[in-house]
């Protein structure tokens, strides 16, 4: 395992931060009907990513330590968190498009993050389960 694997727990937060921003700024987007927040939606899924790709390569390297245990929580976790990266991503190329194709343009990019939003909260929550147990909620 590199060192990048053993980054994984700190790099994540980031991305999962910025992809909920993203999400968030363009519900209000679409509420308001403002360019300044599908602009601010578009950065932070952006640069979330780019930190994605980068967190989801860590954790699949962290996944291989001796020291952790490959059970069906951390298989699912994996997963989804892979597929929050990649729907991340798809936002992102999404928005670059021209604003020619305005309404198939816009709804694959609001899909894409839509979905990164969904995929990214369950992986995070499936996370906190593998590292703190499945009552980490209650008190």
């Amino acid at each position: 395992m590199l060192l990048i694997g053993k980054l994984h727990p700190m790099l994540v937060h980031f991305p999962i931060g910025l992809v909920l921003a993203a999400a968030a700024a363009e519900v209000l987007a679409i509420l308001t009907r403002r360019a300044t927040w599908r602009a601010i939606a578009v950065a932070n899924v952006r640069a979330g990513a780019a930190m994605g790709a980068v967190t989801a390569i860590a954790g699949w390297l962290f996944a291989t330590a001796p020291f952790i245990e490959p059970t069906r929580s951390l298989t699912l976790h994996r997963w989804t968190g892979l597929a929050g990266a990649a729907a991340a991503i798809a936002a992102a190329l999404f928005s670059m498009r021209p604003p020619v194709q305005a309404h198939r343009s816009v709804f694959a990019y609001q899909t894409a993050l839509f979905g990164a939003a969904v995929f990214v909260a369950i992986a995070g929550h499936l996370g906190a389960t593998l590292v703190w147990g499945s009552g980490f909620l209650w008190p």
